[in-house]
C-alpha cells in the first residue's frame, strides 16, 4: 500500500512561483511511476507531469511545457513539481499520484494511477 501527501499550494499572483511536494510512504520509488494530475471543478484531470520509475526520463502535459519541473528525491521519497511563472489558468487542485503499471503510453493517463493523495490547491490570482 502507498500513501501520498502533498503540500506547498496556496495563493499566489500571476507570474509568481510555487514548489509543491509529496512524500510517499509504503513502496519504494524504483517501483512506480510517479505523476501530478490537476483538476478543477467540473473536468477531469489533466495531466500535468510524470516521472519513470528508472528516475531517467520526464514527461510533461502539453498545457504546461516550460513553466513546470518534475524532480524526485529517492532518499527523503519526495516528488516536487516547481511551477513558475504561475497564471490564473493554472488554478487547481493539484494531485500527486503512484501507478504500478509500466507501460509508457498510460503514463499520461489518470485511470492507470493506482495510488493518489488529498491534494494541494493552487490559486493564481490575476
Amino acid at each position: 500500500q502507498v500513501q501520498l501527501e502533498e503540500s506547498g499550494g496556496g495563493l499566489v499572483e500571476a507570474g509568481g512561483s510555487l514548489r509543491l511536494s509529496c512524500v510517499a510512504s509504503g513502496a519504494a520509488f524504483s517501483t512506480h511511476d510517479m505523476g501530478w494530475f490537476r483538476q478543477v471543478p467540473g473536468k477531469e484531470r489533466e495531466f500535468v507531469a510524470a516521472i519513470r520509475r528508472n528516475n531517467r526520463v520526464t514527461y510533461y502535459g502539453d498545457s504546461v511545457k516550460g513553466g513546470f519541473t518534475l524532480a524526485k528525491d529517492n532518499p527523503e521519497n519526495t516528488l516536487s513539481l516547481q511551477i513558475n511563472s504561475l497564471k490564473p489558468e493554472d488554478t487547481a487542485g493539484y494531485y500527486c499520484a503512484a501507478r504500478r503499471e509500466s507501460v509508457l503510453n498510460t503514463i499520461r493517463i489518470a485511470l492507470y494511477y493506482d495510488y493518489w493523495g488529498q491534494g494541494t490547491q493552487v490559486t493564481v490570482s490575476s
